[in-house]
């Protein structure tokens, strides 16, 4: 089969090549899945540098999130050959065969592509656990989203929607404003750079928001800070600006404001039941059309460099999918 390696860890891809490669042995508690699509998150580009929080060992097989068909699994699992799953682990996905521990995949949801389902994932329990567990996301309320062109942004406004909330979307690229708000119908797009606040408060009657959502952090994070309402919520998603920001402890304390962690990987990792209820919440919402992934473009597997270099260079406005084998 073919698989994307990283055989070396490099600051511009050169350590990355798609080679012809054994398929993987089910091991005991894992499905044996032939991918149809695989999703490229932030994490697989950083992981191709050595600069993600989770280090595999090199060389390995890179991507996080695929949707395919079952081709084998144990009876105690609940799935059966020809199942069509979603799911993934931290490695393996950009592969035509990938084997998946059981616990790590679900039911495609109906209705939804493969190509769908694989963009699905990872985004949308980013968002719905660091929104409606962490947050207690409530209908009215106001929420900013910052790196509202990426796939965990996009999900963010699309399910912030979804709960009746009221979303100002925020990039740092003024040219993708327009394609953010067809995608996701915010009640504002706005150029996230400089001083902001100032465009918060004119589009909250001055409430400013009771969450504010970050992936990007650096100035945007310092920013933020100016934006969360009194007993709001900072959420801290990632720092895809390259700086991990500080906070002085007098700000929150003074404009009584909460600074969360999201690591919703983890979160389903310590708390099972939880993140196979937000899993079965995301399929419901999905299924009844109330939420949508949105996908940049589709990509064979051949042309993997195009899907990490625009990613790379934040050319894009949703997720980047793989298809195996086509």
């Amino acid at each position: 089969m073919q698989a994307l390696r990283v055989e070396t860890l490099s600051g511009d891809l050169s350590g990355v090549h798609l080679v012809d490669w054994p398929a993987p042995d089910r091991a005991p508690g894992e499905v044996l899945v032939r991918v149809k699509a695989a999703s490229l998150n932030f994490p697989d580009l950083l992981m191709t540098k050595g600069t993600y929080q989770f280090k595999p060992l090199v060389p390995f097989t890179c991507g996080l999130e695929l949707a395919g068909e079952v081709i084998e699994a144990e009876p105690e699992s609940g799935f059966i050959p020809g199942d069509m799953v979603i799911g993934g682990n931290k490695t393996g996905a950009f592969a035509e065969i990938a084997s998946i521990p059981a616990r790590g995949l679900s039911a495609l949801p109906d209705g939804l592509t493969f190509a769908q389902g694989a963009a699905m994932g990872a985004a949308y329990q980013t968002a719905y656990t660091g929104l409606i567990e962490l947050c207690d996301l409530q209908p009215g309320q106001w929420v900013l989203v910052h790196g509202a062109s990426g796939g965990v942004g996009l999900a963010a406004c699309d399910l912030a929607k979804a709960k009746g909330a009221r979303v100002i979307a925020a990039t740092g690229v003024q040219a993708k404003r327009e394609a953010i708000a067809a995608a996701v119908s915010p009640e504002a797009v706005i150029t996230a750079r400089g001083r902001f606040r100032e465009q918060v408060a004119n589009l909250t009657d001055g409430k400013l928001c009771e969450i504010v959502f970050d992936p990007v952090g650096g100035d945007v994070f310092d920013e933020s800070t100016r934006c969360v309402s009194f007993a709001g919520k900072l959420v801290v998603v990632g720092f895809t600006s390259g700086r991990i920001a500080e906070i002085a402890t007098n700000i929150p304390l003074i404009k009584g404001f909460s600074v969360v962690g999201l690591r919703a990987g983890e979160y389903a990792r310590r708390f099972p039941k939880r993140g196979k209820s937000i899993n079965e919440a995301i399929a419901k919402l999905a299924e009844s059309g109330h939420i949508t992934p949105v996908i940049d473009r589709t990509l064979s597997l051949s042309d993997w460099r195009e899907g990490f270099e625009a990613m790379a260079a934040r050319e894009l406005v949703g997720k980047v999918v793989f298809e195996p084998g086509s």
